[in-house]
């Protein structure tokens, strides 16, 4: 099998050699396919490999993957303009970043759904922080890159917002700014 990344030191852990080189063939061929596949710019997101003993490098895939979601989203864009019409698929993506914005724009501490007082969340006030920082940018405010949000990190606090929530709408924040490269 070929090298497609570097491979971390030995004995280190880096991402699944195997699991890594299937992803990218089924990549390749979904790509390929002229006809709209199973496999979009949101699954190329949220990619995930096992951890293996001189595996590929993690930094060096991660960013292979964001080119790779970056060009299946330009590609979804164009189809969808296309099957659409551009003003239709512009109001659709209107009409997301309105109900995103919405959630973003909830009062500090109820943005999100809390997990229970024994369980950990990610840590409110962070996250309250940053939907501040994602709700300026949808208005036209500051810039802010989907690589920030794809890789903001929260730390942990019992009964803090439910991760899988945050997440949702944290990937929603990078469909949207796809969207309109």
């Amino acid at each position: 099998m070929s090298a497609t990344f570097p491979k971390v030191r030995r004995g280190q852990l880096g991402y699944d050699i195997e699991q890594v080189e299937d992803f990218l063939e089924d990549a390749r061929r979904a790509y390929a396919s002229d006809s709209p596949t199973a496999l979009d710019s949101s699954q190329i997101r949220q990619a995930s490999f096992a951890l293996a003993k001189s595996g590929y490098s993690p930094a060096h895939v991660d960013a292979a993957l964001e080119r790779l979601e970056e060009a299946f989203a330009n590609r979804e864009r164009e189809r969808g303009i296309a099957s659409k019409g551009e003003a239709a698929f512009f109001e659709g993506i209107r009409t997301q970043a309105e109900e995103t914005l919405a959630r973003l724009k909830r009062v500090d501490g109820e943005r999100f759904r809390r997990v229970g007082s024994l369980t950990k969340g990610y840590r409110v006030a962070e996250v309250d922080a940053f939907a501040a920082r994602l709700a300026d940018y949808l208005e036209d405010g500051p810039e802010i890159t989907p690589r920030e949000v794809r890789t903001v990190q929260f730390t942990a606090q019992r009964g803090g917002y439910d991760e899988d929530q945050v997440d949702l709408v944290l990937d929603s924040v990078v469909s949207l700014m796809l969207a309109v490269r």
